[in-house]
């Protein structure tokens, strides 16, 4: 019953404030966070051009509404980028948010844990268990956010697109134990975009860094495997869209390409795009007229499903 009125009064609040600019929810009910230990741990948030949160205490989604009349019924969760080290929250976050919107889209960024908080037990699972409690989340408010159930996507930039492929690839496992009705809804994404995305930890192409901080220094073969999501594509993998640059040197573009050929061989519908130029982290390279012509061919694209 305490759940039940929990939730209701969560929905309350979130059809109260439903036509503000954004709302914020909590991913998980107050003290049932899964593999959350107490710690004195605090939030870190550093300005400056770009707007870094690490060691993550507060779990939520901020959700960005377009006007009613310019909604197009679509959702696009986002995860940003940081190696899992960080959240680079505006330009992989907000910034991308407000885009969507513009373009008629609802649009939630994720805030999700970073393994390498002492917060955390069993780390390496805890971003999974955020990503499928967040696409959830929105499952259960899409009435109220004026969204089809059937047209929520999700977005990664770097480790935020490895998270995104995790769980576009782990959808159907379950990765903590059930606490509420939400937790019964599906967390398959109707449709991916990865964007300069981390995706494989088993070849030369890895991210050492993203494989590290969420693995830790000496991984065992299972987990590397586990954690390389071109091994789990299969035909009901979401469709999906790929961004990348050839002169990427953080994450090389063979990550995408790795995930696009296995996506084909499944055959799921898929699509990518590599660009000559733009390096790691472009965002909406705004100061790059043939790069950021990729946020153009992202709305169209989510407009054919």
């Amino acid at each position: 019953m305490k759940k039940f009125i929990g939730l209701l009064i969560a929905l309350l609040f979130v059809n109260q404030s439903m036509l503000s600019q954004d709302t914020i929810i909590s991913l998980w009910p107050k003290n049932e966070v899964p593999n959350r230990i107490a710690s004195d741990e605090k939030e870190v948030h550093k300005s400056g051009d770009i707007l870094l949160l690490s060691k993550v205490q507060f779990l939520e989604i901020e959700v960005y509404l377009p006007s009613k009349r310019n909604n197009i019924a679509k959702a696009m969760l986002i995860f940003p980028g940081g190696g899992y080290h960080v959240l680079a929250y505006d330009w992989e976050g907000s910034d991308i948010a407000k885009f969507l919107n513009s373009k008629g889209i609802v649009a939630i960024v994720v805030k999700y844990r970073l393994p390498d908080s002492k917060s955390l037990e069993n780390k390496k699972m805890v971003p999974l268990q955020d990503a499928q409690r967040a696409i959830r989340l929105v499952r259960y408010y899409a009435n109220s956010w004026n969204i089809d159930q059937n047209h929520i996507g999700v977005m990664g930039f770097s480790a935020g697109g490895h998270l995104a492929s995790t769980l576009g690839t782990h959808y159907k496992e379950e990765v903590y134990e059930k606490i509420d009705e939400i937790d019964a809804i599906s967390a398959r994404p109707d449709f991916m975009t990865l964007v300069y995305p981390v995706i494989t930890f088993t070849s030369e192409v890895k991210h050492s860094g993203s494989m590290k901080a969420l693995l830790g220094s000496d991984p065992s073969v299972e987990d590397i495997q586990y954690f390389s999501n071109e091994l789990h594509v299969t035909k009901e993998t979401p469709p999906t869209i790929l961004f990348h640059a050839s002169d990427d040197k953080g994450v090389p573009p063979e990550n995408s390409l790795l995930f696009y050929q296995a996506l084909i061989k499944h055959q799921v519908v898929a699509e990518m795009h590599i660009f000559p130029k733009g390096g790691h982290g472009f965002s909406l390279a705004t100061d790059n007229p043939e790069l950021n012509r990729w946020t153009e061919m992202l709305s169209q694209w989510i407009r054919t499903f």
